[in-house]
């Protein structure tokens, strides 16, 4: 049966590729970088790079990237000789991957490569395998792809699935492909998972040998560059209060702007909106635009900000605006859509506010929300009403702050708890 399964996935791809091809080349027309190494997607590589002790991490895209940063820190000072290979598939990603790590690129220095990871067909994921050679391949988060673990496993390449997550929605999909997930869960030879339900999950699907370690997310350490550029944002943006909405997604700014309308904007009350996926900047300029509402944007920032909307449109800034902001919200939680990643706002001591939504990170956020660091709304209305009550009461706003700040700091250590597990296998 996992033959048949595994010719039916590959089939599938095969199928599948010249509209996944094109789909590329669409969206390029908005993020050129979706047609750049469009030769990587499909296994095809420059010259082989000179043997070398490499490890392989998939990081997919931003998140995933800026979640890896302290582990290969961490993989560069336990492997002094090693190089790490950095593997996406967003350009977004790409991007980000290249300003955490590329002093780790120089003509000095080529400790670290990046490449995008192929599209999951025997063919392509073998001729990758066969031209990097890793020692080991380390997935994050929630990146299985069978092909790419079948053939680690025909090349005796140990795969790790690390800060490994998997919510009960995602569970239910896994299940729904039956045989093949599970195939691809028993040839993982390691997960660290993040949390107890996320262990249960996944050792659910099969996988033999699964550790909780915790989330790497809280051992990132703010950038000195980016509290350098947060403090130089909130100089323009003056004594007004600011309320951060981050990493929101498609249907929750407008939900937000006219939300923000029918309170009929408090008094120097800033609204900071930044946007997950950049290919969506214009679009939500555009809706600040039709409501009335005056903006400013931070690729064209002025030296005062007079604005009733500030628009975030840039890219590896998020430090940044957390830095910047009074109050932040986390996006993708007032749409079902599972939420995203509290603790960098936590971190860096805001006050947080998160939608119903956080299935992606439900035991970070229920513990946020327990320790009194954060707070849940059921609305874009109750969020600019409790947004406003905090940004109205510094004491209070001070106590939560400090709080988030404290539970973030509670839960360091994964990454050194991570890096032990795997250093069994890459020894």
């Amino acid at each position: 049966m996992r033959l048949v399964y595994m010719l039916v996935y590959s089939i599938l791809w095969w199928l599948a590729l010249p509209l996944v091809l094109g789909r590329l080349w669409w969206r390029g027309r908005k993020e050129p970088g979706y047609r750049a190494h469009i030769g990587e997607r499909l296994g095809f590589y420059g010259r082989k790079p000179a043997p070398r002790l490499t490890i392989m991490v998939h990081a997919v895209s931003v998140g995933e990237t800026r979640a890896a940063e302290p582990l290969v820190e961490a993989l560069l000072a336990r492997w002094p000789d090693c190089r790490v290979l950095l593997t996406h598939m967003t350009p977004t990603g790409r991007a980000t991957g290249h300003a955490l790590f590329g002093k780790h690129n120089t003509e000095q220095d080529r400790r670290l490569v990046q490449s995008y990871l192929p599209y999951d067909t025997g063919f392509m994921v073998g001729r990758f395998l066969h031209h990097f050679q890793p020692r080991i391949c380390i997935l994050m988060e929630t990146e299985v792809w069978p092909n790419l673990i079948a053939a680690c496993a025909a090349h005796g390449v140990p795969v790790a699935l690390v800060n490994a997550r998997l919510s009960e929605r995602s569970l239910r999909r896994g299940q729904r492909f039956g045989g093949l997930m599970m195939e691809a869960a028993r040839a993982i030879t390691v997960v660290a998972a993040q949390t107890e339900a996320d262990a249960r999950r996944i050792a659910s699907l099969g996988a033999p040998d699964v550790t909780v370690t915790g989330s790497i997310k809280f051992d990132v350490v703010p950038p000195e560059a980016a509290l350098r550029t947060g403090a130089m944002l909130r100089a323009r943006l003056g004594t007004c209060p600011v309320l951060l909405c981050a990493s929101t997604r498609e249907g929750e700014e407008a939900l937000i702007l006219d939300a923000w309308r029918r309170m009929a904007r408090p008094d120097g009350m800033l609204l900071l909106i930044v946007p997950r996926h950049p290919q969506r900047f214009d679009d939500v300029a555009r809706m600040v635009e039709e409501r009335g509402f005056s903006l400013a944007r931070r690729s064209s920032l002025p030296e005062r900000v007079d604005a009733d909307v500030l628009l975030g449109d840039s890219m590896g800034e998020m430090f940044a605006y957390y830095a910047a902001c009074d109050c932040a919200f986390i996006g993708g939680s007032l749409l079902p859509l599972g939420g995203q990643n509290l603790i960098e706002a936590c971190a860096l001591g805001k006050p947080v506010l998160v939608g119903e939504h956080t299935f992606n990170f439900l035991q970070a956020t229920d513990e946020a929300v327990a320790a009194g660091g954060a707070l849940r709304v059921p609305d874009a209305d109750a969020l600019l009403r409790t947004a406003a009550a905090l940004l109205e009461d510094a004491p209070r706003r001070a106590a939560m702050g400090a709080r988030a700040l404290a539970f973030a700091a509670h839960h360091r250590g994964a990454t050194a708890r991570t890096v032990e597990l795997l250093q069994q296998i890459i020894q």
